[in-house]
């Protein structure tokens, strides 16, 4: 895992770009504290912060081809690089280095812009081919890993965060208000909109490629894509239930064995749930690594899980460590944070995330994998039993039988929304009328995030009122999207919101990376999540049961209570981490006061001034009011970070900051 910088273009010459890329790649830092390395020829310059974790000896980057013709720096790691290699040799390749780096060039060679096909990784590539005078960058399928670009000055520039890209373009340190309205809504700007003016987000599962006169061309590989409605019947699904945890089975181990290659100890976070119990049982049973646990625990009983942790430690007999978060942690770290991911949130539950990667880091580990994504691919979130309720309820809207289902969901909540059934009623009543549209079980959530967008100034009031957030979220969706189940529509939604926009970046990648540590997910393996999405959504859901496929598949390797346990989804306290015998901590009373928001122009300041208060009380208790303090909060930091940065010279001849000055920066 690493950082990636670089740049192209007609006039870029070497005598010029070596400050620029160490300037660029030094804010990376954290993300690959073990060196740089850099290329630069006519046409292009290449920079690259390592992190070691394959071929620690030979495997430093930028790494070429044989005929020094093609170049490529990497952020991530080609899980079948062995089984790449050997291909690849017997075809009479040769090799220079025992690093996954390397069988990019020469897949390249050998396949051209397809190479991207017989990758079974997590990735941000960007590649030189200097016969040809192209520039080719490419994410893997899921968005696990970031990769950001920029078109100014004649050039592409390229970076793993915005901050490298920031650090020769002050000019992009400007927030987008389309962007910032998606993301207090959707909880992440769409794909390839980023907060930044003139800043894109390649988003997954896609290829750009820049030619020698500046042409771009942006391609898609690969997408979740589910079979028609008509095909997704048990009766004509080719597997039988017993069939198809067979297979699972079968495809989670090796997913598994595949992502523990590393030359240095691996770890695993252990939440308490099935998701991650079940990785680290897979480890345990069918592997020969040994594996040091992780978890985080809470000092308030609504959110901790430690119960269930320490039953998973017993069952495994792990070693095994817990990093216990108060709310004040919480708090105090959401600065450094927002630093990371670049962007507001509406959640703090990153924050403890990033302490428990720091912890592992402390503890001598670079890796750890992690039981993320097994409820976006196997259908494990509330959302999509509450959206198959509401469907049911929806043939007969009179009944008032069928919404009391709802009453089966969200047990884990303090303040349940079903604890009252009239409440219950005719909140999840709203947006029945979208009832056939692929975003119709996203209404609701959509729907109480948007509470921050009555809080934006009189100027981006008149912006949002002219924007339909469903009308504008469906234009981004495939056109046969109307032909699948309606869980699969919910599923794809899902992904390619809440999972690569939030979870793998603010919750994934940035919290992981400022600790200098590589998070790995084998339930996003692109071979798990394509027969995932060819099941019959009643083996993914059944009844009330989520995940029914993945709990058999896991079934005699885990505690009966940890199998049969109803999903938890991971949380942390909210408002409530910012105060303290009602008094708030102080970059927060300072960032929210009347003369900040006002003079930063994103707000209204009386209305955050009254938002403020109720949080101050106590009486936020609603995820509206969580939702909209924290991204007002976090936007405020975003803000305040980048325009409090020094100003930055003239690029072209500003001097690099040294390697200790970037690494204490990041």
């Amino acid at each position: 895992m690493c950082g990636i910088a670089g740049f192209s273009g007609p006039d870029v010459v070497t005598g010029i770009t070596r400050p620029l890329l160490e300037r660029m790649i030094h804010s990376l830092a954290h993300r690959g504290p073990d060196g740089y390395g850099y290329h630069a020829e006519p046409g292009v310059g290449l920079a690259h912060a390592r992190l070691s974790i394959i071929d620690l000896a030979t495997g430093d980057q930028p790494i070429h081809n044989p005929s020094r013709t093609v170049w490529t720096v990497f952020n991530g790691e080609i899980f079948n690089y062995v089984e790449l290699r050997k291909e690849l040799e017997a075809s009479g390749h040769r090799f220079y280095t025992q690093s996954d780096t390397e069988v990019i060039v020469h897949l390249y060679d050998r396949y051209g812009d397809d190479f991207v096909q017989h990758l079974n990784g997590q990735f941000a590539i960007a590649l030189w081919d200097s016969r040809r005078q192209r520039l080719l960058l490419a994410r893997d399928r899921a968005g696990i890993r970031p990769l950001f670009y920029a078109r100014s000055r004649g050039r592409t520039w390229f970076a793993s965060e915005v901050k490298a890209l920031l650090a020769v373009m002050p000019e992009c340190a400007r927030l987008n208000p389309r962007a910032l309205m998606q993301t207090l809504t959707y909880w992440s700007a769409v794909d390839p909109d980023t907060l930044y003016e003139g800043v894109q987000s390649l988003p997954p599962g896609h290829v750009l490629t820049v030619e020698r006169d500046g042409r771009q061309q942006l391609k898609s590989y690969w997408d979740w894509t589910f079979p028609p409605e008509e095909e997704t019947s048990p009766s004509r699904y080719p597997l039988t239930v017993e069939q198809a945890t067979h297979e699972l089975r079968e495809l989670l181990v090796d997913a598994v064995r595949l992502q523990l290659r590393a030359d240095v100890p691996v770890g695993a976070y252990l939440s308490g749930g099935l998701d991650s119990s079940g990785i680290v049982a897979l480890i345990r049973r069918f592997t020969d690594t040994p594996v040091r646990t992780f978890s985080v625990a809470f000092e308030d009983g609504e959110y901790d899980e430690s119960e269930y942790q320490q039953t998973m430690v017993r069952h495994l007999g792990t070693d095994h460590t817990t990093l216990r978060c108060t709310r004040r942690d919480i708090g105090e770290a959401f600065p450094r944070l927002i630093r990371h991911t670049e962007t507001p949130v509406l959640r703090t539950a990153p924050v403890p995330l990033m302490l428990l990667a720091g912890s592992v880091r402390q503890h001598g580990y670079k890796v750890v994998l992690t039981g993320e994504g097994a409820d976006e691919v196997f259908g494990g979130y509330d959302l999509f039993k509450e959206a198959k309720i509401r469907r049911f309820w929806a043939r007969q809207p009179e009944s008032k039988l069928r919404p009391r289902l709802l009453e089966r969901l969200y047990g884990y909540l303090r303040n349940s929304p079903v604890s009252n059934p009239a409440f219950a009623q005719s909140f999840f009543g709203q947006g029945m009328e979208h009832l056939h549209r692929p975003i119709f079980a996203h209404v609701p959530r959509w729907t109480t995030s948007q509470r921050a967008l009555s809080l934006l100034s009189s100027e981006l009031r008149a912006t949002a009122s002219a924007w339909n957030p469903l009308d504008a979220y469906e234009q981004t969706l495939p056109p046969d999207i109307h032909r699948w189940s309606g869980l699969a529509r919910d599923q794809y939604v899902e992904a390619k919101t809440l999972l690569a926009g939030y979870l793998l970046s603010s919750q994934g990648d940035r919290v992981a990376m400022a600790n200098s540590i590589e998070a790995r997910f084998p339930f996003l393996d692109h071979r798990v999540i394509e027969f995932a999405n060819r099941l019959p959504p009643s083996f993914k859901i059944r009844g009330m049961t989520e995940k029914y496929l993945l709990r058999r598949a896991l079934a005699d390797l885990l505690p009966a209570e940890i199998v049969n346990r109803t999903k938890q989804p991971y949380r942390a306290p909210d408002s409530q981490s910012f105060f303290f015998d009602g008094k708030p901590l102080d970059y927060v009373a300072d960032l929210m006061s009347e003369e900040r928001i006002r003079d930063a122009g994103y707000f209204d300041a009386s209305a955050v001034g009254r938002l403020f208060e109720k949080c101050r009380q106590g009486r936020s208790t609603g995820f509206a009011d969580n939702q909209a303090f924290v991204g007002v909060l976090s936007t405020m930091l975003v803000h305040h970070q980048i325009h409090a940065a020094p100003a930055s010279r003239d690029p072209e001849r500003a001097a690099s900051p040294s390697p200790a000055a970037a690494v204490s920066a990041g």
